[in-house]
């Protein structure tokens, strides 16, 4: 009996654990066609007006006209030309406008490029204490203090900025993409990333 109830309960764990992101994903992905088709509805009422389609088909289009949109704006800046007409554009405008800079810099940092603003990943000591945070290492200064981005889980993208001492932060070898994995998935994954450390730290 025991048995039984006990490969119920796993095979039912088991079965939520694969259905559940299943379910999320499902709910992301319909408030993002929601979102969205909201966001072109003028682009898709004029696609009905004129070319006589059903609301899908007219939103669908609308959606490739976008991403159409963003593969060309590409294509330019891959240019000598585009890359000039874009950096005059963004030094004399965009960046005059506030949070651009740091709006531009954490997507790039999400959805890939450079990495721009995280140098390193790194396990800190704050206030004297033996425990050791995942941190990212954000900038280096000359007074003996480094400035390190630490996270709280599972959104990587909240956090807090540390200005610590240069002894108290153990930069590792370890890539920046899998310690983000490491901290979605709430610490699951630290093992490889502690093998980078140095033992003899103290």
């Amino acid at each position: 009996m025991e048995n039984l109830k006990s490969f119920v309960k796993t095979t039912l764990f088991g079965g939520f654990l694969i259905v559940l992101p299943i379910i999320v994903l499902i709910f992301v992905l319909n408030w993002f066609f929601d979102f969205l088709t909201e966001k072109i509805s003028p682009i898709t009422n004029l696609l009905i007006q004129t070319a006589r389609i059903n609301e899908f088909v007219a939103s669908l289009t609308a959606v490739i006209i976008i991403l159409l949109l963003f593969f060309v704006v590409g294509l330019v800046v891959q240019t000598e030309i585009g890359k000039f007409t874009f950096s005059v554009l963004e030094d004399r405008f965009l960046k005059r406008v506030p949070l651009y800079k740091i709006i531009k810099e954490t997507v790039t940092q999400l959805f890939g490029g450079e990495k721009i603003l995280f140098k390193s990943v790194a396990l800190v000591k704050l206030y004297g204490s033996d425990t050791l945070l995942t941190a990212f290492v954000t900038d280096e200064h000359e007074n003996g203090y480094i400035t390190v981005f630490i996270p709280s889980a599972p959104a990587p993208t909240g956090g807090y900025i540390y200005h610590v001492r240069k002894e108290d932060v153990f930069k590792i070898d370890y890539p920046i993409d899998d310690a983000m994995r490491s901290i979605l998935s709430l610490g699951a994954g630290s093992k490889a990333l502690l093998s980078k450390l140095n033992t003899n730290f103290s």
